[in-house]
């Protein structure tokens, strides 16, 4: 009994750290977000440079796993929900590499006059942040109705994303002017559907714990 206490304890460390990093890439990519809002070069530097902090917890994470598996051996469940934490680390560190990118976007637009406005980027940055907080949690909580739901929320990215695309080649194809800014948001928009994607990998690996089956939650 104490043995499993123990284990119980340690997966519940790995869990605090998993929080911790996801935690860390939510702020970077609000940040990230805000920069190129308000075209803050400031802010999208500090992003950039605070990503290595989001680099280190996951090694962290990645030796604190292989610790645990060699000292604990688990099997079954105990060893879906750690090698399941293990591809969640890793693609929450790909969602905050994506805020790095925005950021660095932001600094390659500068000053100009921004035309997000007439996009739906920030639309989907919210659903798509609202999708990371649902897929880390349906994984720590083992709640598949919110690893669905982040399958249906990729769906409304994937949608915008197609709009964005439409609306920014055609500016491209029509104007002469800002064709900088034009293609910097059309990684930008490039970059949020990846990160969807990534987010949507997270509830399938929660899925997979909660069901011991794979879904494919992109279909």
């Amino acid at each position: 009994m104490v043995v499993r206490e123990n284990f119980e304890n340690n997966l519940q460390e790995l869990q605090n750290k998993m929080s911790e990093m996801n935690a860390l890439t939510l702020e970077a990519f609000e940040n990230a977000f805000i920069a190129f809002k308000t075209q803050d070069v400031e802010l999208a530097l500090r992003v950039i440079e605070e990503d290595n902090e989001i680099d280190v917890l996951e090694t962290e994470i990645n030796q604190f796993i292989v610790w645990l598996m060699v000292k604990e051996q688990p099997v079954a469940r105990d060893l879906r929900r750690i090698i399941g934490a293990l591809k969640i680390s890793a693609e929450i560190e790909r969602v905050a590499d994506f805020a790095v990118n925005i950021a660095k976007s932001t600094i390659k637009i500068g000053k100009a006059n921004s035309l997000i406005k007439g996009t739906k980027l920030e639309e989907m940055k919210i659903i798509s942040m609202d999708m990371l907080q649902k897929a880390v949690s349906s994984f720590i909580d083992e709640n598949i109705l919110l690893a669905k739901e982040v399958g249906s929320l990729d769906d409304q990215v994937d949608d915008f994303y197609s709009e964005n695309y439409k609306q920014l080649t055609a500016y491209l194809s029509s104007s002469a002017a800002d064709t900088n800014q034009a293609v910097q948001l059309l990684f930008v928009n490039r970059y949020l559907e990846r990160a969807a994607d990534h987010i949507t990998n997270i509830a399938e690996s929660a899925a997979y714990l909660i069901k011991g089956e794979i879904y494919d939650l992109n279909t």
